[in-house]
């Protein structure tokens, strides 16, 4: 039997892929990151592999490779490609097992600019067709309680189920717990600046940090 987890965030560059890639690991899942924007650097792909220390049959191959790091909608319209939600089907997994799906940014990044009469297509109605348990990555520093807050509200409008949420940088009690009484979800912790990141350091940290118990 196969389950999928999405991971998304309130914002870009905000440890996603890190906590990803530590996710993969101790559940030993599969990856996939559905579109990758940005090639110049190693990929959020590239990054899991290296990280996660799962087999390499485990990541999967991206459904999108844009060269642009920018948001998608526009790094597909630089090359002339169009994002189709019917090439973003979630893969199959022969043996079954836990998929880690990051996706790209946060919520409200488009994916497809509406053009002719045709609405455009957000990240968050691709999440709402595909109805993933969905844990929400978070950062501590100053904004976080809007941004977090409005993020929760989109998914639950979204009817999408959410996991809970995952704080990432160094510790900020108030504002970590304001979120969580306000949103009312499950705190699964906080991943804090790794240095050196390693394989063994990030195992290490997230068996210290995070709830995986209620994942």
């Amino acid at each position: 039997m196969q389950r999928n987890i999405l991971i998304t965030g309130t914002d870009t560059d905000i440890g996603k892929t890190i906590f990803a890639a530590g996710l993969t690991g101790a559940l030993d899942a599969h990856y996939w990151k559905p579109i990758q924007a940005g090639l110049n650097a190693p990929t959020d792909s590239e990054i899991v592999a290296n990280l996660s220390g799962v087999a390499d049959h485990k990541i999967l191959s991206e459904a999108y490779r844009l060269r642009l790091p920018a948001s998608p909608h526009y790094a597909a319209e630089l090359e002339n490609v169009e994002i189709e939600t019917s090439e973003l089907v979630i893969p199959r997994l022969s043996q079954g097992g836990t998929l880690i799906i990051e996706a790209a940014g946060g919520l409200m990044v488009p994916l497809k600019r509406a053009v002719g009469g045709q609405s455009g297509i957000l990240a968050l109605d691709l999440f709402k067709a595909w109805a993933n348990p969905t844990i929400l990555c978070a950062r501590t520093s100053l904004g976080t309680i809007n941004h977090s807050l409005l993020s929760i509200k989109a998914l639950k409008d979204a009817d999408i189920p959410i996991l809970g949420i995952v704080f990432i940088g160094d510790e900020n009690l108030d504002s970590q717990q304001t979120i969580i009484e306000f949103a009312n979800v499950a705190n699964l912790g906080r991943l804090p600046i790794i240095s050196p990141l390693d394989i063994t350091t990030l195992a290490v940290a997230m068996n210290e940090n995070i709830r995986l118990d209620l994942i």
